[in-house]
């Protein structure tokens, strides 16, 4: 039985997002990947959200979004939001009469304000939005009709801390690997990793805002010297962001005439010496490989390999567990420490049986690289394979 959303209003919350093709076909190809992350990126400035990484498959995607506390745009800013989708054109409708407000009566009409803020800050209206917007650029250029998109989207609540972050990103990065196309997440074109391994700074300031509450990395390796600034700055600009531009090469998603190369610097750049560091951390979760018995050869562990382990109750690290499919981090609900999952459970108590008494449950089969999370749904049927 599906189990209500849970979201969280009032305070900064993370989701990690699921959506699939319908019948599980794979439709999309390399363009309508590349789409999808523009799409992505677009909407994401309008509604005022981060996202730290993405994964697109050909039949079906993961996003790991941040959704800011509240959101105020100031005029100028609910603008530059708007042109971010809409474009600058004299043609966008909305964006020149919001342009007329601010410039004859100071101020951005209400009824304008009132629609435009009615569709940011929700991860709800945010997919809604992005899966509509592709499903009609998708049926357009391949000549088709209905539905895309398999049912409703899957959404988990992601603890906002550094750890937690970094072993759901970690899973979305891998979801390559583990289908069997590439070995290294950094040759899986269409994943937020790649994308920052290759020098994209929205790409690279979504990972490195992971670690932007902590101001340094977990390891010690050292401070995130401007990590903070990064939270607004990633994939899509946060509350404060004002990432703006895209790529001209996607008119029928918004009908927005895009600006080659107008991000704006403050919120793209971001320092290498940042992201050699951060990276570096990263990539351990990431691409982690097991010594062969008896040699000094290193070599990827198989699927079955890493499955045998765990029924031993062996040590894995957890770049080789999250080479395995595990159900808690798309279907479980809310995920993150025990203390985490016990305080969403206890503010959303009436959802649940009288006869539950607790909320967090552990990752069972996870071994002990995952025993510092706990999620809210207690998945045992198949819960990692």
């Amino acid at each position: 039985m599906r189990m209500t959303r849970i979201k969280v209003k009032g305070r900064t919350a993370v989701y990690h997002c699921v959506s699939r093709v319908v019948g599980a076909q794979r439709l999309l190809d390399d363009l309508g990947k590349e789409t999808l992350v523009r799409l992505l990126r677009r909407l994401a400035t309008f509604c005022g959200l981060e996202v730290i990484t993405y994964c697109i498959m050909s039949n079906h995607f993961h996003v790991l979004v941040r959704v800011p506390a509240e959101q105020n745009p100031t005029d100028q800013e609910l603008i530059e939001r708007m042109e971010a989708l809409y474009g600058r054109s004299p043609k966008s409708g909305l964006v020149a009469l919001a342009r007329e407000g601010l410039r004859e009566r100071g101020r951005v009409d209400a009824d304008i304000r009132k629609k435009m803020l009615a569709r940011m800050g929700d991860v709800s209206e945010f997919m809604k939005e992005f899966k509509q917007r592709f499903s009609k650029w998708y049926n357009i250029r391949h000549q088709r009709f209905g539905t895309l998109w398999a049912e409703r989207f899957r959404s988990v609540l992601v603890e906002d801390r550094s750890r937690v972050l970094e072993t759901v990103s970690a899973y979305i990065d891998l979801n390559a690997v583990r289908a069997g196309l590439v070995e290294d997440p950094k040759d899986y074109r269409h994943c937020g990793y790649a994308a920052a391994v290759a020098g994209d700074g929205k790409a690279r300031s979504g990972l490195l805002s992971m670690y932007a509450s902590q101001g340094v990395s977990q390891s010690g390796t050292g401070a995130t010297e401007g990590a903070g600034a990064a939270r607004g700055g990633a994939v899509g600009a946060g509350a404060g962001g004002r990432a703006r531009g895209e790529d001209a090469r996607a008119p029928l998603l918004t009908g927005a005439e895009g600006r080659e190369g107008a991000e704006d610097s403050m919120t793209v750049r971001v320092k290498e010496r940042e992201w050699k560091e951060v990276g570096a951390e990263y990539r351990q979760r990431l691409f982690v490989r097991g010594e062969v018995s008896g040699s000094s050869q290193k070599v990827a562990l198989s699927r079955e390999q890493i499955m045998r382990v765990l029924k031993k109750h062996g040590e894995l690290s957890v770049g080789e567990v999250l080479r395995l499919r595990i159900r808690h981090l798309t279907d479980g609900v809310v995920l993150g420490s025990k203390r985490f999952v016990d305080e969403v459970w206890l503010a959303h108590r009436e959802r649940f049986g009288a006869k539950r008494r607790s909320g967090a449950r552990p990752i069972r089969g996870g071994g002990k690289s995952l025993a510092e999370l706990s999620a809210l749904r207690d998945l045992q049927v198949a819960a990692i394979s």
